[in-house]
Protein backbone atom coordinates (compact mmCIF):
# COMPACT_ATOMS: atom_id res chain seq x y z
CA UNK A 1 0.00 0.00 0.00
CA UNK A 2 2.86 2.72 0.95
CA UNK A 3 5.18 4.04 -1.82
CA UNK A 4 8.23 5.29 -1.34
CA UNK A 5 9.50 7.71 1.40
CA UNK A 6 8.64 11.25 0.51
CA UNK A 7 10.13 12.81 3.19
CA UNK A 8 11.31 12.85 6.64
CA UNK A 9 10.49 15.95 9.26
CA UNK A 10 12.69 17.04 11.70
CA UNK A 11 11.16 20.07 14.42
CA UNK A 12 13.65 22.97 14.58
CA UNK A 13 13.52 25.87 17.32
CA UNK A 14 15.97 28.22 14.90
CA UNK A 15 14.40 27.42 10.96
CA UNK A 16 17.09 29.77 9.45
CA UNK A 17 20.00 28.11 11.45
CA UNK A 18 18.58 24.71 10.30
CA UNK A 19 18.43 25.38 6.67
CA UNK A 20 21.62 27.48 6.79
CA UNK A 21 23.16 24.35 8.31
CA UNK A 22 21.85 21.92 5.49
CA UNK A 23 22.84 24.60 2.98
CA UNK A 24 25.88 25.67 4.14
CA UNK A 25 27.75 22.75 6.07
CA UNK A 26 26.05 19.71 4.33
CA UNK A 27 25.99 21.44 0.92
CA UNK A 28 22.74 20.87 0.44
CA UNK A 29 19.88 22.36 -1.65
CA UNK A 30 17.56 23.94 0.68
CA UNK A 31 14.23 25.65 -0.51
CA UNK A 32 12.60 29.00 0.76
CA UNK A 33 10.51 28.75 4.01
CA UNK A 34 6.48 28.33 3.14
CA UNK A 35 3.59 28.83 5.75
CA UNK A 36 1.56 26.37 6.31
CA UNK A 37 -1.42 27.90 8.22
CA UNK A 38 -3.97 24.84 7.58
CA UNK A 39 -1.17 22.73 9.94
CA UNK A 40 0.36 25.32 12.00
CA UNK A 41 3.95 25.24 10.58
CA UNK A 42 6.55 27.04 8.63
CA UNK A 43 8.63 24.20 6.03
CA UNK A 44 11.46 24.95 4.56
CA UNK A 45 12.48 21.20 1.74
CA UNK A 46 15.68 20.19 1.60
CA UNK A 47 15.94 18.06 -1.77
CA UNK A 48 17.98 15.15 -1.73
CA UNK A 49 18.59 12.60 -4.64
CA UNK A 50 16.46 10.24 -3.19
CA UNK A 51 14.03 11.87 -0.74
CA UNK A 52 13.48 15.36 1.24
CA UNK A 53 13.90 16.56 5.03
CA UNK A 54 11.32 18.97 5.94
CA UNK A 55 12.01 21.29 8.23
CA UNK A 56 9.47 22.34 10.63
CA UNK A 57 8.71 25.57 12.86
CA UNK A 58 5.98 26.50 14.62
CA UNK A 59 3.55 29.22 13.26
CA UNK A 60 1.13 30.78 15.90
CA UNK A 61 0.91 30.10 19.27
CA UNK A 62 -1.36 26.53 18.78
CA UNK A 63 1.63 25.16 16.28
CA UNK A 64 1.53 21.47 17.46
CA UNK A 65 5.36 21.86 16.80
CA UNK A 66 5.75 23.92 19.09
CA UNK A 67 4.67 21.26 22.30
CA UNK A 68 7.01 18.83 20.51
CA UNK A 69 9.09 22.11 20.77
CA UNK A 70 8.64 22.54 24.86
CA UNK A 71 9.02 18.86 25.23
CA UNK A 72 12.12 19.00 22.57
CA UNK A 73 13.98 22.08 23.01
CA UNK A 74 16.75 20.93 20.71
CA UNK A 75 14.42 19.53 18.20
CA UNK A 76 14.62 16.10 16.88
CA UNK A 77 12.63 14.58 14.25
CA UNK A 78 9.30 14.58 14.16
CA UNK A 79 7.29 12.15 11.46
CA UNK A 80 8.18 10.41 8.49
CA UNK A 81 6.05 10.82 5.20
CA UNK A 82 4.94 7.88 2.99
CA UNK A 83 3.45 7.99 -0.19
CA UNK A 84 0.48 6.16 -1.64
CA UNK A 85 -2.07 6.36 -4.45
CA UNK A 86 -4.96 6.50 -2.96
CA UNK A 87 -5.01 8.57 0.25
CA UNK A 88 -8.85 7.47 0.59
CA UNK A 89 -8.78 4.02 0.00
CA UNK A 90 -5.70 3.73 2.47
CA UNK A 91 -7.27 5.40 5.07
CA UNK A 92 -10.19 2.97 4.86
CA UNK A 93 -7.82 0.04 4.85
CA UNK A 94 -5.79 1.43 7.89
CA UNK A 95 -9.11 2.35 9.63
CA UNK A 96 -10.35 -1.38 9.50
CA UNK A 97 -6.84 -2.67 10.44
CA UNK A 98 -7.37 -0.90 13.62
CA UNK A 99 -4.88 2.43 12.98
CA UNK A 100 -6.35 6.07 14.01
CA UNK A 101 -6.45 8.66 11.77
CA UNK A 102 -5.57 11.88 14.09
CA UNK A 103 -7.81 14.83 13.17
CA UNK A 104 -11.39 14.59 11.30
CA UNK A 105 -10.31 11.42 9.38
CA UNK A 106 -10.75 13.98 6.38
CA UNK A 107 -7.50 14.55 4.69
CA UNK A 108 -6.06 18.05 4.26
CA UNK A 109 -3.94 19.88 2.11
CA UNK A 110 -0.16 19.63 2.50
CA UNK A 111 2.73 21.44 1.83
CA UNK A 112 3.05 20.01 -1.66
CA UNK A 113 -0.89 20.97 -2.55
CA UNK A 114 -1.67 17.37 -2.30
CA UNK A 115 -4.27 15.31 0.34
CA UNK A 116 -2.70 14.07 3.69
CA UNK A 117 -3.60 12.15 6.70
CA UNK A 118 -1.76 11.39 9.82
CA UNK A 119 -1.78 8.46 12.30
CA UNK A 120 -1.11 7.68 15.33
CA UNK A 121 2.48 7.31 16.76
CA UNK A 122 0.96 4.61 19.37
CA UNK A 123 -0.05 2.57 15.79
CA UNK A 124 3.16 2.86 14.32
CA UNK A 125 5.98 2.34 17.03
CA UNK A 126 5.85 5.32 18.67
CA UNK A 127 6.60 7.17 15.01
CA UNK A 128 3.99 9.88 13.84
CA UNK A 129 3.00 8.42 10.24
CA UNK A 130 2.19 11.09 7.50
CA UNK A 131 0.38 9.88 4.29
CA UNK A 132 0.79 11.48 1.06
CA UNK A 133 -1.18 11.29 -1.90
CA UNK A 134 0.92 11.10 -5.05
Amino acid sequence: MIGRLNHVAIAVPDLEAAAAQYRDTLGASVGAPQDEPDHGVTVVFIELPNTKIELLYPLGEDSPIRGFLDKNPSGGIHHVCYEVDDILVARDRLKSQGARVLGSGEPKIGAHGKPVLFLHPKDFNGCLVELEQV
